[in-house]
């Protein structure tokens, strides 16, 4: 944990505790360290993802000042981005889909967020986003960028979604536990946070073991098929930064 004085919110990111759960490895061989990230500004890992996407944005010039940033989100990353685009002096635009949780638009809104709120589909389930209902909140945010020419910030195809992780969280958790790492264990959402910290872990050791949780009947990488109809997950910006 920092000890300074962060300038702002921004400097706040990362640098999270790493804790030992001594209590639950008792009376077991081994240890298992947990990273905090609940302790970002905006309670979630989301954030470091946020800045990383601005700051490269920012790098390529493919963001300019006073620039519209617009995202597609259902809580964390828009809280990211509300906050660092807050900062920045970035208008920033949240978009979701009605069965989002409204506690999550209030908190952006609140953070300075424009948050569009887009009705689900008929027969879609109240607090139960659809594969259909998320593409119209595509549909929407595709609209939103086009008319204010925005920058989207695509958690789903940007580099800066791995590129926070590889270049600082992984090396944070190397760094806190003195390198004494065998094993690494993460959920996956857009997989940046496991790409990388493991390729962090693994360029740092390349006999520790990472592995990934999915849900029973939703395990795409372990090759199981989708139940799910995917949303359509085109921005353009992957082009300017030459991610295709």
């Amino acid at each position: 944990m920092r000890s300074e004085l962060c300038p702002s919110a921004i400097e706040a990111i990362g640098e999270t505790p790493l804790v030992e759960l001594a209590r639950i490895t008792r009376n077991l061989d081994g240890r298992i360290l947990a990273k905090l990230e609940n302790l970002n500004p905006g309670y979630s890992k989301k954030d470091r993802i946020a800045r990383q996407i601005i700051e490269d944005a920012e790098a390529a010039k493919v963001l300019g000042p006073g620039q519209t940033v617009v995202e597609l989100t259902s809580g964390n990353t828009g809280t990211g981005l509300a906050i660092v685009c807050g900062v920045r002096g970035y208008p920033f635009v949240a978009v979701m889909s009605k069965g989002n949780s409204q506690e999550r638009a209030r908190m952006m809104a609140a953070l300075g967020a424009e948050v569009v709120l887009v009705d689900q589909l008929p027969g879609s389930a109240p607090g139960q986003v659809s594969g259909a209902d998320l593409e119209q909140v595509e549909l929407e945010t595709q609209r939103i960028v086009r008319a204010r020419q925005a920058f989207r910030a695509d958690q789903f195809k940007l580099q800066g979604n791995f590129r926070a992780h590889y270049l600082h969280t992984g090396p944070e958790i190397l760094r806190q536990a003195r390198n004494q790492i065998h094993a690494f264990c993460d959920f996956v959402g857009t997989g940046g946070s496991f790409g990388g910290c493991s390729t962090a872990f693994k360029e740092a050791d390349p006999q520790i073991k990472c592995y990934v949780v999915e849900p029973r009947g939703a395990a795409v990488l372990a090759g199981e098929p989708s139940r799910r109809r995917p949303a359509s997950r085109e921005s353009g910006n992957e082009k300017q930064f030459g991610l295709t």
